[in-house]
């Protein structure tokens, strides 16, 4: 199961797809927004991610109990409203954005929260969407994409399977089948022990989709793990420096760290290769010959018969198969063989 952005294919018999996202460590300033890109390319990201929508499209300022973040967040303490309108990306800078991305060889894209910004986006020519965790359930969103006809990831983090089933179902009857199911634990940070990648393998099996990671735990052995599990599609926080702040600068990975963890993801899947029982040509003609043979182990006259003290089966590999040695054993010597020859059929009566 694969399909198409561009020249980049994403899916079976593919280079994991490996994603920056920007999100909020930009903080409104439109250079290291710049700067991001551009190091999100040097450390080795196939695509940059930004979100698109204002403060007004994703809640309203009221600052109610209903409207406070106070669910043990890095974020709690604040109005949901005061949060958006800190951490959006002006929409503005995101058409100059996607060319720079593009201009540095980057895939950019972006996850709307409404149709406007959909809209906006489809302006942009964005090549593929993103839906968010918390938007899984918007179905009305998710319909309205579906109709721009174009490859579509999903973050899992707080959908059920049925909600999972409703938001694919929604997008298959629209014609949609270039999907991505993203597992994602959304907590921030999310703690190793909730990660549950075993669910990888299993989304790509019970739906029918390209399986990938949406990480936000620390560090970067949960996206290996991944990969080594079948992920194809890695997203990953990233920023310029997380002791510069950013809303999501606590969970995102510096550009050496990066790096390292596309390197480890390279390496991985080079680790991975293919179902393949064959033994490497390297490994039989290097390796082989310190597997087991049968060789002469005592001066053994000609006529004398062979048996357990004078034949064994040792290292190295230039004798016959030691399988052979019920069938050598009771036999004579044709010659004189001495000590350490690695035994041949011309050497047995």
């Amino acid at each position: 199961m694969h399909f198409r952005i561009g020249e980049r294919q994403i899916g079976d018999h593919a280079p994991v797809f490996v994603i920056a996202e920007m999100s909020a460590n930009h903080q409104q300033d439109f250079d290291l927004a710049v700067k991001i890109i551009k190091e999100a390319k040097k450390a080795g990201a196939d695509a940059i991610k930004m979100q698109t929508y204002t403060p007004d499209s994703m809640t309203i300022d009221c600052d109610n109990e209903y409207f406070q973040l106070k669910q043990g967040t890095i974020w709690d303490g604040q109005t949901l409203y005061r949060l958006y309108k800190q951490a959006y990306t002006p929409w503005e800078w995101q058409p100059k954005l996607k060319k720079i991305a593009e201009e540095e060889g980057l895939i950019c894209f972006s996850t709307p929260f409404d149709t406007k910004a959909v809209d906006f986006l489809e302006e942009m020519q964005v090549p593929i969407y993103k839906i968010a965790s918390f938007e899984i359930t918007d179905i009305p969103l998710i319909e309205y994409i579906a109709t721009k006809k174009k490859p579509v990831l999903f973050s899992t983090g707080v959908a059920t399977i049925s909600d999972i089933d409703l938001a694919l179902k929604t997008l298959r009857n629209k014609g949609i089948e270039d999907i991505v199911l993203l597992k994602c634990t959304s907590e921030y940070p999310a703690p190793l022990e909730n990660a549950n990648l075993r669910t990888i393998p299993n989304m790509a099996e019970t739906f029918s989709v390209i399986p990938g990671l949406s990480d936000h735990t620390l560090g970067y052995s949960v996206p290996l793990t991944a990969v080594a599990l079948g992920a194809k599609v890695i997203e990953k926080h990233f920023t310029h420096d997380r002791n510069a702040g950013g809303a999501d600068a606590p969970f995102s990975l510096e550009p050496e760290e990066f790096s390292k963890m596309v390197q480890g993801i390279r390496e991985c899947e080079k680790a991975l290769g293919e179902v393949d029982y064959r033994v490497a040509e390297s490994t039989v003609k290097k390796g082989r010959i310190f597997s087991r043979s049968l060789f002469i182990t005592k001066d053994v006259m000609a006529g004398e018969l062979f048996t357990s003290e004078n034949v064994r089966s040792i290292r190295p590999g230039y004798g016959l198969h030691p399988m052979f040695l019920k069938d050598i054993l009771g036999k004579r010597a044709r010659v004189d063989i001495r000590i350490g020859t690695p035994l041949q059929w011309d050497l047995v009566d």
